[in-house]
């Protein structure tokens, strides 16, 4: 359980009394001074160094906080060219014209003199390199079950009508996992359209915060998210293929002066040229995800849109409480119980947890800040869906009609409810 603290202090910019959240440290509820230190208590560090995480963190932090304000005021589905869009463009086709540079001279090479000669050696690594640099465009996970009309006619309807609700395409491979999640994405040369739902957190879900989860996802594939299109994926993936390549690994542990030297000469000249590529790889990364961040608001607006502002803005608070799901699930599950009973455990936890809501949200804003974040903070998700135009649900999903979507995923419930069980 999560305690509030008050009385720590006073806030040293409007007097008010500082409060705290567990162990964080305190900050002002009213004005948030303080909200942006850096805990490093309650932090993974991201970099291995004290000083760069914290360093990291703040530009993290300034980064976030001045895109929250440059798009709480102006439309969201604006898809102009931004600078990282374009940025990460520019990088992609660069590293593009790399590797196929590679491939050309590896061909060459090869072609070009008789075996055995050294030429054809290098030829051949050159072609081997340029085909682990390529690009990965993503395959269906292992553990997606995946539906079809005939198994789930109730869901795939409902999908459909969300789908046209926020005028997304409908995916064109609908699945379930364990996990208390849910994603979309295109995977494939041929990029096919999915859309996974985490069972443990569809089944603790309202009725109203499954359209907007639906709205949500499906979202992904109108609202201009840089990792679901093929031209940024070299950007995101290239450079960190490269430095896993080079990541120099001892393999000489005997033989003369002359080798010790030169496996240890190899290794440092390895080292630099590993890391070189890794910080490449983590400035591009940092700067693509500022533009997957500006599509999740998107995203939730599109939900709020489908769903209604209320379940919209619901959905975000369930993020908050991902723990709480997860001991109620399991809980659940462990005494035999399915999706009827996980959401109204659920439903009890949150609604115990109601209190301390706001400042988990505030909190959010610290915890949930990296450069390396696919999402913007839940508690700015959240501002971001309060200052936008109220909206009314386009999709009304019934108590009736949920109860047959249920039905529908009985067997893969029953699956889920008991590989939570033995997990736990």
């Amino acid at each position: 359980m999560i305690d509030t603290t008050t009385g720590t202090g006073s806030c040293p910019r409007c007097a008010a009394t500082t409060v705290s959240l567990g162990n964080a440290t305190p900050w002002c509820a009213g004005c948030e001074w303080n909200l942006d230190a850096y805990d490093r208590g309650r932090r993974a560090g991201e970099f291995g160094w004290a000083w760069v995480d914290r360093w990291t963190y703040r530009l993290a932090y300034r980064m976030t906080a001045r895109q929250f304000d440059r798009l709480v005021g102006r439309p969201l589905d604006d898809h102009g060219p931004a600078a990282a869009r374009v940025f990460t463009a520019i990088a992609s086709v660069l590293l593009l014209g790399g590797a196929a540079a590679l491939a050309a001279t590896g061909v060459r090479l090869i072609l070009a003199f008789s075996f055995p000669n050294p030429s054809v050696v290098l030829g051949v690594a050159l072609l081997g390199l340029a085909y682990a640099l390529r690009p990965r465009f993503g395959r269906l996970d292992a553990d997606l079950a995946v539906l079809t009309p005939d198994r789930a006619p109730e869901l795939f309807a409902l999908v459909d009508e969300v789908a046209a609700a926020i005028g997304a395409p409908p995916p064109q491979v609908v699945g379930v996992d364990g996990d208390i999640n849910a994603y979309a994405g295109v995977v494939e040369l041929r990029r096919r359209r999915v859309l996974c739902l985490g069972l443990p957190l569809w089944g603790s879900l309202p009725a109203q915060e499954r359209v907007a989860l639906l709205g949500h996802e499906l979202g992904h594939f109108v609202n201009g998210d840089p990792r679901r299109t093929l031209l940024v994926q070299p950007a995101v993936t290239m450079l960190g293929s490269a430095a896993d390549l080079v990541r120099p690994v001892r393999s000489v542990s005997g033989g003369g002066i002359a080798e010790l030297l030169g496996a240890a000469l190899a290794h440092a000249v390895q080292w630099m040229l590993a890391r070189l590529l890794f910080g490449a790889h983590l400035v591009l990364v940092s700067v693509a995800l500022r533009d997957s961040q500006r599509a999740e608001y998107l995203a939730d607006e599109l939900a709020a849109r489908a769903a209604g502002s209320t379940a919209a803005t619901g959905l975000v608070d369930a993020f908050l409480a991902e723990e709480s799901i997860a001991l109620a699930v399991r809980r659940e599950s462990q005494a035999g119980h399915g999706p009827d009973r996980w959401r109204a455990a659920v439903a009890g936890s949150r609604a115990a947890a109601a209190a301390r809501l706001p400042l988990r949200r505030q909190l959010s804003v610290r915890e949930e800040t990296s450069l390396f974040a696919t999402h913007p903070p839940a508690g700015l998700r959240r501002r971001m869906l309060a200052a936008r135009p109220w909206h009314d649900p386009a999709v009304r999903l019934t108590d009736e009609r949920m109860a047959r979507i249920d039905a529908e995923l009985a067997r893969e419930y029953e699956r889920i409810r008991r590989d939570v069980s033995w997990s736990g």
